[in-house]
């Protein structure tokens, strides 16, 4: 009778071993923990080496005189700028460089590398990032 109650026992639980294992499916002691990374090596001594490069150092700015909250409220209207077109971005980066060049006399169109235009691109006229990036 025994072993036939642990064998369906163990049909029940099969199911179980599937599921996510969780900090609270171990023992009292273990600490699955959140996903962070490690801060050193194990080293073959089986001695643990912290390296100050691998902790994680963040940088935050002062927020002391910071006029915003940090909550956005959804009653708040939508924004009155219109949306970023490849035009548009077009007309705020590269254009002014086109026209004052166009105005010295320096512009050439085989020179057109200089306003970030790739020939390599397929169907793109200008590469937006990182020499003509609009910030």
């Amino acid at each position: 009778m025994g072993v036939l109650s642990t064998l369906m026992r163990g049909l029940m639980r099969g199911a179980d071993r599937m599921s996510e294992f969780t900090s609270k499916r171990g023992s009292r002691t273990h600490n699955k923990g959140r996903g962070s990374r490690p801060t050193g090596l194990k080293l073959s001594s089986n001695k643990y080496l912290t390296l100050r490069a691998m902790i994680p150092e963040f940088v935050v700015p002062d927020l002391e005189e910071f006029k915003l909250r940090p909550y956005v409220s959804y009653r708040t209207p939508k924004g009155t700028e219109p949306p970023v077109t490849a035009e548009s971005l077009f007309a705020e980066a590269v254009a002014p460089q086109i026209k004052k060049d166009f105005d010295e006399g320096t512009f050439s169109k085989e020179q057109l590398e200089k306003y970030g235009f790739d020939p390599k691109q397929e169907g793109k006229l200008f590469k937006l990032y990182p020499k003509n990036f609009v910030r």
